[in-house]
């Protein structure tokens, strides 16, 4: 697809912003042996990401994606009535917390079905042919949601509430998942576990979030058998791990399976500088990992690509890592260069290692045994 037909989709509200996790020392709340702080899911990453789009003229650019919030059937798609009532309630008082050290603010509740809205709407608009591909730039995050629980700062699975209700307009019956985020996408391939029609690929660091979960021996269940995939790789991976996995593992999953849409669950908490991660991305990484998936939806699924922000909490690096993936998404490269990229790509460790290697080949080999 050449770059000057592609049209590509853009969806923020600034209501995303507003979400409260309140104040914390990085995640635990203050007490008389912890100071108050700031939240590390707060707003200002995503703010910086939406700025620097804004700087760097792309914005201008990008067809305007508006979301209105998903519904409660819509949530029950996924997520238990009684969960979803009992967020509700805390949100309309004066909030409280999802599960386990995610709290939110009053006014949460509408603010999360707004964000899984801002999901939706992207994947309509590339179901419908409105755009080519799209980035929801949405908060709060989704992937770690769970059916009864939030967790990990995801109050509702933004990316399964919104295939769940586009599978219902659209028809469609393959979807693929490729969450990298460091973390696990624990969330969403609980909601596919056993539903063959949707193929959920996590890469994350090994172990890092949730600790027991993201293992390759979770393959799915019933139906769903050998369509769930995960690549946990070893901290310190860098540029080079991550090419090779979406070389051996993730595209030739991708092929074997045949989707008719893909759709990236997508955290930029990988990078270099990330607190909450311990690899090395950087944002030509993105860049390439954006590239190589569009080339695969340009060959299975005619170009349709959405993609949905999760995590990434750092405020410096985050905003050149989602431009690098606009830019490659839009076809079009703005005069905004990455101040922190030639450190980046100067860490040692870069290239692919010898017990990285060993971790991606036992990734490729559940990659061939995908069901046909």
């Amino acid at each position: 697809m050449n770059a000057g037909t592609v049209k590509t989709g853009w969806n923020f509200h600034e209501l995303y912003l507003w979400h409260d996790t309140g104040n914390a020392a990085a995640w635990f709340p203050p007490g008389l042996t912890i100071e108050p702080g700031e939240h590390a899911e707060n707003p200002a990453t995503k703010r910086r990401f939406k700025n620097l789009v804004e700087v760097s003229g792309l914005s201008d650019r990008l067809v305007r994606i508006d979301a209105g919030p998903v519904t409660e059937d819509d949530l029950a798609l996924f997520h238990t009535r009684e969960y979803i009532g009992r967020i509700r309630a805390m949100s309309d008082d004066r909030g409280g917390d999802a599960s386990y050290l995610t709290p939110f603010g009053r006014g949460s509740f509408e603010i999360a079905c707004l964000s899984a809205g801002g999901t939706f709407a992207m994947i309509d608009a590339v179901l419908s042919g409105r755009v080519n591909n799209g980035y929801a730039l949405v908060r709060p995050p989704g992937h770690h949601a769970e059916q009864d629980r939030g967790l990990g700062f995801c109050l509702f699975g933004n990316v399964p509430v919104a295939i769940l209700k586009a599978r219902k307009i659209h028809g469609v019956e393959r979807i693929a998942t490729i969450d990298w985020d460091v973390h696990h996408g624990n969330g969403t391939q609980s909601a596919f576990y056993a539903d063959p029609g949707v193929l959920t690929i996590s890469v994350h660091q090994e172990r890092l979030f949730p600790s027991d979960r993201g293992d390759r021996t979770e393959r799915g269940e019933g139906a769903g058998e050998g369509f769930n995939l995960n690549i946990p790789l070893p901290p310190g991976s860098g540029h080079g791990a991550y090419m090779a996995a979406f070389e051996q593992v993730v595209l030739p999953a991708l092929v074997r399976y045949k989707p008719e849409l893909i759709v990236v669950p997508s955290g930029f908490d990988a990078s270099a500088i990330d607190p909450f991660g311990r690899m090395m991305l950087h944002s030509d990484s993105y860049r390439e990992m954006t590239r190589l998936l569009m080339e695969a939806a340009d060959i299975l699924c005619r170009g349709r690509l959405a993609m949905s922000h999760e995590g990434g909490y750092s405020a410096s690096y985050v905003p050149y890592c989602g431009l690098a993936v606009l830019e490659q998404l839009s076809g079009i490269r703005t005069s905004v260069a990455d101040p922190f990229l030639d450190v980046f790509r100067n860490y040692a460790g870069q290239a692919l290692q010898a017990h990285q290697a060993a971790a991606i080949s036992l990734a490729s080999e559940l990659a061939g045994s995908i069901p046909a």
